[in-house]
This record gives C-alpha cells, structure tokens and sequence, in this order.
C-alpha cells in the first residue's frame, strides 16, 4: 500500500525574496527581479540581464569557514533547506536519521569554481589548482551539504534532467516516501549559473533574450518573448509520509497527489512540437493522484519566453485537457524570477503550495501582447484570488525531459 504523503515545510532564495514570505509577497506585487548582471563585465556579451540573489548572506546559515567550502549553488541549498525544515519544525533530536532523506538537485554545479581554476591552470600550471576544486564543482554537493549541515542521514540523491531537475527531485522524493524508504525527504533545486561561460553558452545556442528592457525580458506567452532570462537561486521542501506528520502533530500545507515524468526522445533542446511528451507526464500525475483533468484548477507552467517552449507547452496543456483547457488559470512564476535552471522546478513547487494555502494566483509578469497561438488562460493583469483545489506544476528540460508534480489541498 502506497502511503500518502503532505508538505509540511517550505524554504527559498530567489531574486525577488530571500525567504517565502518575502517571495510570494512580491510574486502577488508582480515585482520583477531582473536587472543587468553586476557579477562580470557584459560589455562584450549579447545578454546583459539576469535575475540575480540579492542581498544574500549565507552566513545566516552557517558559520563562515562552512560558507567557504561551499560554492553559492551549495549555499543556497543549505539557506532554503535551513528555512524548510524550521518552517517544519523537525527535530533531529527526536528522529531516526537514516529514515530522513534528502532529494536535492541542480542542473550544473559550480561553474564559477570551474572558470577561477581553469584560469589557475593556464596560467600558473596544474600544481596550483585548489585541491578542492572536484568536491566544489560536482551537483551532488547540494544534497550532500544539505544533509552533513543538517545530519540527515536516509537516501541522499541528485535528479540531473537540466530545467527538470527541481520538479524531477521532488517527485523522486515522494516516491522515497510512498514506498517506505523514508518517513520525511528534503527536497527540491539549486542553481547559480550566472557566470561568464554560463551566459556565453546558453547567449551561442540563442536560448536568452537580449533585450536590455528588464519588463520586457522574461515575458512567457507573450507574442513579442524572444528567449528566457538566467535566474538563480534555490527551492526546497519538507515531505512527510501523512503518517508521520500527523504523530508530531506538524502543520500541513498540501498534499502532494501525483507526480508524472516521460521524455520527447526528439532533440537536445527543442520540446517535442506536438506537446506529446509533456502532456503524457501531466496526465501520469493526475491519473497517479487518483483524478481527473477537469479537478484541475490552476497550472504553473515551465513558460520559459522561449518561442518553442511556450507555444508546445500550450499544446500540450490543450492535448491533455481538452475543453477544460480554457477554463484552467495558467501562470509563469519565470516572468518574475527568470529561469532558475535546475532550482526552477523547487520554487515553482512552493507557488503551487502557496496557491492552494492562500487561494490566489499570481499574474504573468509582462504579458500585454496575446500570441494567437497561445490562446488560453496566461493569468494577465494583476492575478487573481480564487480558490485552488489542486494545482500542477511542469518542467521540461533540455535532453527532452518531461515532469509533472500534482499537489492538492489537504484533506483528512
């Protein structure tokens, strides 16, 4: 028997908030946390936006000489990860360890650790090289630093599947959980790719705007999008069998329901132009909740502000829900925050759980001028209060991965 499993904690560092709360106040303000880069000079560089972390301290987290064996993806994880487990109220004191786990991905690791000491290596030679350069570099060490910081010593895993890689993490999670491999999992994404070569790669592949307006970059679903804008950050939640949740008499916020995940097996970057492939990883959630389309009330979309990502996301929303497509509320949490890689998928989670807490939906920043092509429910103007039921959220990565995550309102 499958067991079912709640959200009870919630943790983020985003552009536009260094805690939830903060974060989801300024997504219901429509505050859009794009500006020009400030980490590297972009006079040579097409792209000269991001959606930066402002104000971070990680010292919050953890002591100073922690914080400088971690590169900021680390950092990030470790802070979001602190605030999702107070939030939760779990004590380590009164756990079994090896029954609490940690699910936490990111797309890349540490570029900026790899550029300092490729730079080291051509210019003073192989004997200068951080010795440790690998365990500053590699994704796992989100997860891993999470759970040494934390003492969390059940599975600890890393889902690598790009802008996936937060919802896959999550999803992953709760699979842990429903089989009994563990009674609560820390989950979710980190990413902090706003680097030189970061820009530069995903500028050469024409992925990002380079427009220098920061209202007019990240504008999903709009006619004008022309590519997505680089965010960082990190997204993390606690999951809990019901169960267990219930005995420490914990707060729940959702249940999560489903969790659905295929590839296009199409191309390297492109979506599958049809929609098939994300439309069968949302209909794998729902039918995995035990629902139905129609139950669907609200979708956070991956709506990157890519021309290809928008447009097949929204066939693939219509292949999956046919006329209840156009009565289902639609957002992108991008037009605010970016695109936050393999964090992404972590933070648009908790928007989805906010959602569901506090009955409303938020607006998608920038979208003024309708597409006919993607002709359905965008949430335009300033969002809107309404009561959601059960939310989904999609991610689709580069490579062809689809992931779906159902998460619905709590309900002994």
């Amino acid at each position: 028997m499958s067991r079912r499993v709640v959200v009870t904690g919630l943790g983020a560092i985003t552009p536009i908030g260094n805690s939830v709360e903060e974060f989801w106040n300024s997504l219901k303000e429509k505050k859009v946390g794009i500006g020009p880069i400030t980490y590297f000079d972009t006079a040579d560089y097409k792209a000269k936006l991001a959606a930066q972390v402002k104000d971070y301290d990680p010292k919050k987290a953890m002591d100073p000489k922690t914080a400088k064996r971690m590169e900021l993806f680390c950092q990030f994880a470790v802070s979001a990860a602190k605030e999702a487990l107070e939030d939760a109220g779990i004590d380590m004191e009164k756990e079994d360890p090896f029954r609490v786990g940690v699910s936490v991905g990111s797309g890349i690791g540490s570029l900026q650790s790899i550029e300092r000491e490729y730079k080291k290596l051509l210019e003073k030679g192989p004997g200068r090289v951080n010795p440790l350069l690998v365990p500053l570099m590699i994704s796992n060490m989100a997860a891993g630093n999470v759970a040494i910081q934390y003492g969390l010593k059940g599975k600890c895993i890393n889902v690598v599947t790009a802008c996936a890689t937060g919802t896959h993490s999550i999803g992953e999670a709760f699979r842990s959980i429903q089989y009994g491999e563990a009674d609560v999992m820390v989950a979710g994404g980190s990413e902090a790719s706003i680097t030189p070569i970061g820009v530069a790669g995903f500028t050469a592949l024409t992925a990002l705007n380079t427009t220098e307006d920061p209202m007019r970059a990240s504008i999903p679903f709009d006619k004008e999008r022309n590519g997505f804008v680089m965010g960082e950050g990190a997204g993390i939640v606690v999951l809990e069998s019901l169960e267990h949740a219930k005995a420490r008499g914990a707060k729940i916020y959702a249940e999560l329901g489903g969790y659905g995940a295929t590839c296009d097996a199409f191309h390297i970057t492109s979506p599958a132009e049809d929609g098939s492939g994300a439309a069968k990883a949302m209909e794998a959630a729902i039918e995995d909740a035990g629902m139905k389309p129609e139950d669907v009330d609200y979708i956070n979309a991956h709506g990157t502000s890519t021309h290809h990502n928008d447009l097949f996301e929204t066939k693939a929303i219509k292949l999956t829900f046919g006329e209840h497509a156009n009565k289902v509320k639609i957002n992108s949490t991008k037009s605010m925050i970016g695109h936050l890689l393999g964090a992404a998928g972590g933070v648009e989670f908790i928007t989805c759980v906010k959602s569901i807490e506090e009955g409303f939906v938020h607006a998608t920043a920038g979208l003024t001028m309708d597409d006919p092509e993607c002709d359905l429910d965008y949430t335009k103007g300033d969002g809107v209060a309404m009561e959601v039921n059960c939310a989904i959220s999609n991610s689709l990565g580069f490579g062809g991965h689809n992931a779906t995550l159902l998460v619905k309102k709590f309900r002994d």
